[in-house]
């Protein structure tokens, strides 16, 4: 077999057995590629592979500068890859199961303050070309920040979702798994406007003849719905109109800031898992970093000893005691 074939297989294995995510595929095929590129030039395939192959490649990722987290991420595409191989016959070991990985960097995520968010939401609610442009925006925003999903679960959503003034939306998100997330009332609020104005252009283009879209935020692009990108690209503009630094403003850093900000406020950490959809709670405990922070200041700012550097009253002496 070759290694296309290899790669293809173990691809639609992955969609049909385990649903997973088109994202996830594209990332498991790119790494594959990069793997299958580098064994060919040795005159190698994926079925005669040895560890010290593997440990080569890895050390050759390793030279090119690759991150921590890239070379993590794929050794673990090697090593889903020929366990899958194991199960099919094709190989009766895996030569990167004893492989080490070289972990992951343990960074603080960027994120916004309150502050920063106020100003990209106002920013949001007038930009635009048209009033519907700032309406979709603020709609964007708004959702993004209300509820931390991911840019592609916004993007994405389904406009079945929002009707009726939802309380609560679902939202799918990573291998399709579902969860709920509340809307606060300014969500609602953008929410309404965005539909009543998204409703009534899609009334004029159905009677034109065009199809209807089922996505909340239609696009005439392939997808059907407005990509990553093209939102990457406007909360860039929107950090510029709000005065805000657009090196820290990513789709990411509102999810990061919805974690932030509720932990902050009081929200405990298995509350915040549910509402980012991590599997693992140990995915949410980097944010924990903002609750050391809260409680450091609790200290600095209401403990006695702590103010102007005062000491300690003297101790009364007990009396009638010994």
């Amino acid at each position: 077999m070759t290694a296309d074939s290899w790669i293809s297989a173990f691809l639609e294995a992955q969609a049909a057995e385990l649903g997973a995510a088109r994202n996830t595929l594209l990332a498991y095929g790119r790494d594959l590629r990069d793997v299958a590129d580098w064994i060919a030039a040795r005159n190698k395939g994926f079925d005669t592979l040895a560890r010290q192959d593997v440990e080569d490649y890895l050390v050759h990722c390793d030279a090119q500068g690759l991150a921590r987290a890239t070379r993590a991420r794929r050794l673990s595409a090697i090593k889903q890859l020929y366990r899958f191989a194991f199960e099919e016959g094709w190989r009766e070991d895996n030569p990167a199961i004893q492989i080490a990985g070289p972990g992951r960097d343990k960074r603080l995520p960027k994120t916004l303050t309150e502050d920063e968010v106020d100003r990209l939401l106002e920013a949001a609610r007038v930009s635009g070309r048209t009033a519907a442009d700032a309406a979709r925006n603020t709609c964007l925003m708004e959702l993004l920040y209300a509820t931390g999903m991911r840019v592609t679960e916004l993007v994405s959503l389904p406009v079945a979702a929002t009707r009726g003034d939802p309380r609560l939306l679902l939202i799918r998100g990573k291998g399709g798994k579902e969860r709920m997330v509340p809307l606060s009332p300014p969500a609602r609020d953008a929410l309404a406007t965005w539909l009543e104005i998204r409703d009534a252009a899609e009334e004029q283009d159905t009677a034109k003849g065009k199809p209807a879209s089922r996505f909340l935020f239609p696009s005439r692009g392939a997808s059907g719905h407005l990509t990553r990108h093209r939102f990457y690209l406007l909360i860039k503009e929107f950090a510029v109109a709000g005065g805000v630094s657009p090196s820290k403003v990513t789709p990411h850093t509102l999810r990061h800031a919805f974690a932030t900000h509720l932990l902050a406020r009081g929200a405990d950490l298995r509350s915040i898992q549910t509402l980012l959809g991590h599997a693992d709670v140990a995915t949410t405990e980097i944010y924990t970093h903002v609750l050391e922070e809260r409680l450091s200041e609790l200290v600095l700012n209401h403990h006695p000893l702590a103010k102007n550097g005062a000491k300690a009253p003297p101790r009364k002496a007990s009396v009638g005691r010994d």
